[in-house]
């Protein structure tokens, strides 16, 4: 089951079903606007054997100029995708689903962007680093414990151990 409620926190356990909503998830962009896609990746924590998650699927979508694809903007908005402006340098946001109930995040960039280079790198390093990623699991189910209704503040809090792996995943 995915979906959550805008703002709060709740992880559930890995769940393998999470791979194949992704794949539908990909398959609806690319009956979308599939010329526009050179390519996908899954990321974030659903992306991870193992991991708990908020049960979010995280996709990327990969395109050959940014500036170009904010034409997808109201062809994504007409099917339940909110354009979220402005969070991220490097990036096009969306969330899909109601506020109550958001089921997938769509992030749309350039192949070799920055924002594209950290989240493979970040994700590819906890599925070759299995401690690492247990580390990260207990972090996150202490922030999730601790700020269920302020997902703001828990993001913040996992930053540092969000930075660290980065910084060795980006090194390696």
């Amino acid at each position: 089951m995915v979906g959550l409620e805008r703002g709060t926190v709740e992880l559930e356990p890995y769940d393998e079903e999470w791979t194949r909503l992704y794949e539908e998830e990909v398959q609806q962009l690319k009956n979308i606007a599939g010329e526009s896609f050179l390519d996908f990746e899954h990321i974030g924590s659903t992306a991870i054997e193992g991991m708990p998650a908020k049960p979010i699927i995280d996709v990327l979508a990969v395109v050959e100029e940014l500036d170009e694809a904010t034409d997808l903007v109201p062809v994504l908005e007409e099917r339940e995708f909110e354009y979220r402006p402005g969070e991220v340098e490097g990036r096009l946001f969306f969330a899909k689903g109601p506020r109550t109930n958001r089921t997938c995040y769509l992030s749309i960039t350039e192949q070799g962007s920055d924002f594209y280079r950290e989240k493979i790198a970040f994700r590819d390093y906890l599925r070759e680093h299995p401690d690492v990623a247990e580390r990260y699991a207990s972090v996150k189910k202490g922030l999730a414990e601790k700020y269920p209704e302020n997902r703001e503040r828990y993001t913040e809090e996992k930053g540092e151990f969000v930075r660290d792996v980065l910084d060795r995943a980006m090194d390696g």
